[in-house]
């Protein structure tokens, strides 16, 4: 036989339709092969390329030369020796990778625990200082002094040892994006129980409300954009690019299935047992949170369109509204007790909304990271940045002061809806410094306002043609808060810096100048 033929039927068999072996993972391994690699043994000389990291294929690496027989046969017996031993190494890992297993599974372990620790902590904090304050009589924010304390030992290290600064800002990363991915569903409590908030407030007053809340959103956004963009124009400081912020992840499909197997068990279990935990509160609490988190997750899941004029926190509100009606009509006990069981205001007997709204004091405290992150930003625009967010605070508080007086709205009613552009979290320590307020209407009139904002605020923007985006950021979170900043950061993510900023530094501002008793003996004086 000759040595052709011999070589013929020692080498490794070959796809008909090509002249090079291909070796191909059909398991995507990541870290150990691009997306869709692949080994090419060409036919001429039959090199094969040492892969990355730790699988050697040295024996391969010479290419076929003129030896004797024996030797290319010895050859071509470690090379398919090799493939053998590198295919089954590849697919190892890859199904190591692939399952989760190794240490994929030990860092879910440690981010979990990471995240409960450190969100932990601020709850814990939060916790403290409202018990501190109520302990002390302070009427001023708690929550606020606490952010104010962060950021001033997040400052000071930042000076004295930078390293330490950015090793606290990293631990408490986990829970900054747990708070940012949640915000929206700690302002719904108040929007789900507003049948009971307005349930005794006449049909005329609830249209003033409604005039004032769309007027005074519009008037305090002009206010804010044309107070920036007069500063801006004096100081003429040429826009500095902001830090890049984080963004939590989106929400996976085992997200929606577990909470609704919570849902369907315990309400059932509700149905059937309705003091199965104690109190009504209690055992109503699984079905009713597992439905308002559905809500937020399927909102959330709409599509930019629809989102436009069905925001997920009103498909979120109206999924626990759901929920309680369907209770309601199935228990026969009606709508009033199910939702009077969202939300208590008992600290003893907490419900679905006051789980969720015991983290407003954790938005608050988070703020001190956010505007940490951004300090060079906040000292290069900080005229622009103040002056707009002093203005346009103080015009939103007295503008609607002196609008209930106008239209005649009973003064209780205007003293409960006058931090209607400061955050949930903070609006609600504001009208607590003033007797009579409905705390559950200040609430609703934010989180209406945050709607209204982010469905219009963007158009509303373009028609007053504010290009800058400091000024669309400052006027967007100034008249709008969260809400929407959310809804205009997400198309104009250079805006997003300085809305989050003004967010913060309006509740700030908001809360420190009604804590001023002349300040609020004005309002009160206006109001009537």
């Amino acid at each position: 036989m000759s040595t052709a033929a011999v070589l013929a039927s020692t080498r490794p068999s070959l796809p008909p339709s090509t002249s090079q072996f291909r070796f191909r993972s059909s398991i995507h391994v990541r870290g150990l092969f691009p997306a869709a690699s692949a080994l090419t043994y060409p036919a001429q000389t039959r090199r094969v390329p040492a892969p990355p990291h730790r699988l050697e294929l040295s024996a391969m690496a010479a290419p076929v030369t003129t030896s004797p027989l024996g030797s290319k046969c010895r050859y071509l017996d470690s090379a398919a020796a090799d493939r053998t031993r590198l295919n089954r190494g590849v697919r190892a890992q890859a199904m190591a990778g692939e399952s989760g297993t190794g240490p994929t599974l030990a860092g879910s372990v440690f981010g979990g625990l990471h995240l409960i620790v450190s969100l932990g902590i601020i709850l814990a904090m939060d916790k403290f200082l409202k018990m501190a304050f109520v302990a002390a009589a302070i009427k001023f924010p708690s929550a606020l002094f606490g952010m104010f304390c962060i950021f001033s030992t997040l400052v000071i290290l930042d000076v004295v040892f930078p390293p330490a600064a950015a090793g606290l800002e990293k631990f408490y990363q986990p829970a900054l994006l747990f708070i940012q991915r949640w915000l929206p569903l700690f302002y719904v409590p108040s929007l789900v129980v507003l049948p009971l908030a307005v349930k005794d407030i006449p049909a005329a007053s609830g249209a003033k409300i409604s005039l004032i809340i769309a007027g005074g959103w519009l008037a305090s956004l002009c206010v804010a954009g044309f107070t920036a963009i007069a500063v801006r124009k004096m100081v003429n400081t040429e826009l500095m690019d902001a830090e890049p912020m984080e963004k939590p992840p989106p929400f996976a499909p085992i997200e929606a299935w577990a909470w609704s197997g919570i849902f369907v068990v315990s309400f059932i279990g509700a149905l059937l047992y309705p003091a199965a935990l104690g109190t009504s509160a209690t055992t109503f609490l699984p079905f009713l949170l597992s439905a308002t988190f559905l809500g937020y997750i399927g909102g959330s899941s709409l599509p930019a369109g629809v989102k436009k004029v069905f925001h997920p926190i009103i498909c979120c509100a109206l999924a626990a509204d759901a929920a309680a009606l369907a209770f309601g009509y199935l228990s026969r006990s009606g709508l009033d007790p199910v939702l009077g069981a969202y939300l208590t205001k008992v600290a003893s007997n907490p419900g679905a909304g006051d789980i969720l709204m015991g983290f407003l004091g954790s938005v608050i405290l988070s703020f001190a990271f956010s505007m940490f992150k951004q300090r060079k930003l906040v000292k290069r625009h900080a005229a622009e940045i103040f002056t707009s967010v002093i203005i346009s605070t103080m015009f939103s508080l007295y503008s609607t002061a002196f609008a209930g007086r106008l239209v005649g709205l009973e003064p209780s009613l205007t003293i409960s809806i006058l931090p209607r552009c400061i955050t949930v979290a903070l609006a609600l320590s504001i009208v607590s410094l003033f007797e009579g307020a409905n705390a559950s209407l200040t609430a609703a009139v934010v989180v209406v306002t945050g709607l209204i904002g982010a469905n219009f605020v963007q158009a509303v923007l373009d028609k007053l043609q504010f290009r800058d985006p400091i000024a669309r950021g400052i006027a967007t979170a100034s008249s709008a808060h969260g809400l929407g900043t959310a809804a205009l950061s997400a198309k104009e993510p250079e805006a997003l810096p300085f809305c989050a900023i003004a967010y913060a530094l309006t509740g700030i501002f908001g809360s420190i100048i009604c804590s001023v008793p002349v300040v609020r003996q004005s309002l009160l004086a206006i109001v009537g």
